[in-house]
């Protein structure tokens, strides 16, 4: 194998890194993404420049993506809507690479895998949004129509918030990112930190507010554990740069929701997760190993 590398593409910025025949990072190129497909191309073009050459290239993104077809639509964050715009042809044309397209919680489940080494594994991305990707014995699994994993879309509360899905009562409308910055408005820092340090110091809203957002993200881990049943939960996206305490909250709110079943207790879900490793570019990294052939 030669060098490869791997595009994680978000709203704000595309972060790049060049991947040695090993797995390990060389080196690592962080841009502001340009919105719109053009912008789009532009950016990831120029962050391969800047990494320079490699024998494949391999790229995660926001949205509905056709890794067949190498196409994403409906990114919204991102300035592209319901038309679907062929990423792989128009990289492959500008840059002479083969170049991989995947969902960008996909190839994060691939970075977690290759550095856990562990085959059962889902990653559950705490970010604006709340969506899982599942490795299950060591295969992506993306579903029928790439929809595998959309655990934020799963009703809990039929009276609940009107959800961005159309729906109702979403587990992501209670615990993702977006939920919890309306929860707990914080100005210029991370609304994440601002609501754990408060409630840690003892502020009695602060711990009802982490409370009910450590019990929706245990419910989705619930949900996956007793749906696919795996090794391991990694705790990512934005809000997982919280780490243990973020891990601790979780955990007790599993603790809490076993109490009276033994069922529940018997399946040790609090002990299954773990947060993404904070040092590594996991994202980056799945789509670098995604692109080798």
């Amino acid at each position: 194998m030669s060098a490869a590398i791997g595009l994680d593409i978000g709203a704000t910025k595309t972060l790049g890194v060049r991947l040695d025949d090993d797995g390990r990072v060389l080196e690592q190129v962080r841009e502001p993404t340009e919105p719109g497909p053009e912008g789009i191309l532009r950016t990831a073009a120029q962050v391969v420049t800047d990494l320079g050459s490699a024998a494949s290239i391999g790229l995660g993104i926001p949205g509905l993506v056709d890794p067949e077809r190498g196409a994403v639509k409906h990114a919204v964050n991102l300035g592209v809507d319901g038309e679907w715009v062929p990423l792989r042809a128009e990289l492959e044309q500008r840059l002479g690479v083969s170049v991989a397209v995947e969902n960008d919680v996909n190839v994060a489940t691939l970075g977690a895998v290759a550095l856990s080494g562990i085959r059962d594994l889902v990653y559950l991305s705490i970010g604006t949004g709340l969506a899982a990707g599942l490795v299950l014995d060591g295969t992506l699994r993306r579903g029928a129509t790439g929809a595998a994993g959309e655990i934020g879309h799963v009703p809990i509360d039929p009276s609940g918030a009107l959800c961005q899905c159309g729906q109702r009562g979403c587990l992501e409308t209670v615990a993702s990112g977006r939920a919890l910055a309306e929860a707990w408005p914080s100005g210029d820092e991370p609304p994440a930190q601002a609501l754990f340090a408060a409630a840690a110091a003892g502020d009695v809203k602060a711990i009802a507010v982490r409370d009910r957002f450590a019990a929706g993200v245990a419910d989705a881990v619930r949900t996956l554990c007793l749906s696919v049943d795996p090794t391991t939960i990694v705790l990512g996206g934005g809000v997982a740069h919280l780490g243990a305490p973020l891990v601790e909250a979780v955990a007790d709110a599993l603790r809490a929701q076993a109490a009276a079943s033994p069922f529940l207790t018997s399946l040790d879900l609090a002990a299954r997760i773990r947060a993404v490793p904070a040092d590594q570019p996991v994202a980056a990294i799945g789509a670098a190993l995604l692109g080798r052939p």
